[in-house]
């Protein structure tokens, strides 16, 4: 037997596919959210000069046949009939018939004699962050220089949520002030608002509002100085026992103790940056239906420049010009067809999971049932990975509330009649169960399987302990009162 090595020329027939740069950007537009989305459209208006950002008169003008910005005759002889109009309309007699002025030169009179009071919503306001808060109190708490360049520079040395970043000695060292004076100013921010800023540690911190509302004991100082652990994990019993006072007055000053803000400064306005949440679809209910309409806020209005159209048209005796600009043209044309197309896929989306999930928007969280990307992709005709980018980082807004697509996508366990009940839902049921037992006497984990099978949930004790931690509710030991 023997091998035949060589080369043959051979014809075969296959399917494969070619992730084209137009398809690429297709389904990284579908993927973005509202802010990348924004930004990347920002970032091709800089690089495409035949895009220009349309505004909503311009986009209604349009023609629906996705040939952004081509103007039919009849729009242009309507156009051109508008100017000539304006060039015979008189102005100026307009203006001073509307008893307009001109503001660069002139004051403002109301010309009606009518006295308009201002209103609050004319004004801006800013919010007022730890730093000028306490920079503030300080301007009135010392009037010596070298008090206020002490706690300036403590001040400034305070984290987001109010606490020390420096010892003392290192302020002093940086002020040039003795630890001596650093401590005298230190304790006085120490009775700054809010109470409890300037401090170590947490323990200090609650001493020092303990301090302030006049509630500071020795068995409150003990409590907080060695059995702020036992605190936190409900050992109220260990704490009775090594201090040798009741469980209920430990209970007592527990409570008080949790009434006490451990981070004083996060109450104030964050130094770096809010982000808000802009929703991409809104939900709305009418009659006993819900309509889903995209917010258009949140899509970009994209059309062609016809300035380059009409320079298209003119530069067919430059080659490389006419080539320049027909590819920016595709281009262009083709990042508007993306938007729309996304802006649709997540309308049929949407819409598919709110036919769902009507129960949802009809009765609360408790109603929400198992829904998968493959029901959707199912239900769409499209397929699993287009419904995951369609979702991804977008928001919805309904009357129950801003939640994220994702929300409504969610795995969980068969009930009695056959039908998916979500793990939101087991998580709504375990919190109500919570909410209303006696704090006396806790549910186990155990006891609250129980209470959901006699629901029709059937889970296992693990499971519930699970979206108990997941709920950051305490185990029964923890929740227990005496």
């Amino acid at each position: 037997m023997s091998i035949r090595l060589g080369y043959d020329l051979t014809i075969e027939q296959a399917q494969k596919l070619v992730m084209t740069p137009e398809l690429i950007q297709a389904i990284q537009i579908l993927q973005f959210n509202t802010q990348e989305l924004d930004s990347y459209v920002q970032e091709q208006l800089l690089v495409n000069p035949v895009l220009e950002s349309s505004t909503s008169e311009q986009t209604d003008n349009r023609h629906d046949d996705g040939n952004a910005g081509e103007f039919s005759e009849e729009h242009r002889d309507q156009k051109d009939s508008i100017t000539s109009k304006d060039d015979e309309f008189d102005w100026k007699e307009y203006i001073k018939d509307r008893q307009y002025d001109d503001i660069s030169y002139g004051h403002w009179e109301d010309k009606n004699g009518e006295e308009k009071e201002n209103t609050y919503e004319q004004y801006v306001s800013s919010d007022v962050t730890l730093p000028e808060h306490l920079m503030f109190q300080l301007q009135f708490a010392s009037s010596k220089k070298g008090c206020r360049k002490v706690g300036k520079y403590i001040i400034e040395s305070l984290d987001e949520n109010g606490y020390m970043t420096c010892t003392v000695s290192e302020i002093a060292e940086a002020t040039g002030a003795p630890e001596e004076k650093v401590r005298e100013v230190l304790d006085m921010i120490h009775t700054f608002d809010p109470m409890g800023v300037g401090a170590a540690d947490l323990r200090e911190c609650l001493i020092i509002q303990l301090r302030q509302l006049g509630q500071l004991t020795d068995t409150f100082e003990e409590i907080v100085n060695c059995h702020l652990e036992d605190l936190a994990n409900n050992r109220l019993g260990v704490i009775a026992r090594d201090m040798g006072i009741s469980p209920k007055d430990v209970q007592r000053m527990s409570d008080i103790i949790r009434t006490l803000e451990p981070k004083p400064g996060r109450q104030f306005a964050s130094q770096m940056d809010t982000k808000y949440i802009v929703p991409d679809v809104i939900v709305e209910r009418v009659d006993d239906d819900y309509v889903v309409t995209i917010n258009d806020n949140s899509t970009p209005h994209l059309m062609v420049s016809s300035y380059y159209q009409k320079l298209l048209h003119e530069a067919d005796k430059d080659d490389k010009l006419s080539k320049y600009l027909s590819d920016r043209v595709n281009s262009a044309l083709w990042l508007i067809k993306s938007i729309e197309q996304r802006k649709q896929t997540i309308y049929n989306v949407v819409t598919a999971v709110v036919k769902y999930q009507k129960e949802f928007f009809d009765k609360g969280s408790k109603y929400l049932k198992t829904l998968t990307l493959k029901d959707i992709a199912e239900e769409v005709g499209i397929h699993e990975s287009t419904v995951s980018r369609s979702i991804n980082g977008k928001y919805l807004q309904c009357p129950r509330g801003v939640f994220e697509i994702k929300y409504f996508f969610s795995a969980g366990v068969s009930g009695v009649s056959g039908e998916g009940i979500s793990s939101n839902s087991i998580k709504e049921f375990i919190k109500e169960i919570v909410d209303n037992e006696d704090q006396s006497s806790p549910y186990s984990d155990q006891d609250m399987v129980e209470l959901l099978r006699e629901k029709g949930i059937n889970i296992s004790r693990r499971t519930v302990a699970k979206y108990r931690d997941e709920l950051h509710i305490l185990s029964s030991s923890k929740r227990r009162r005496y």
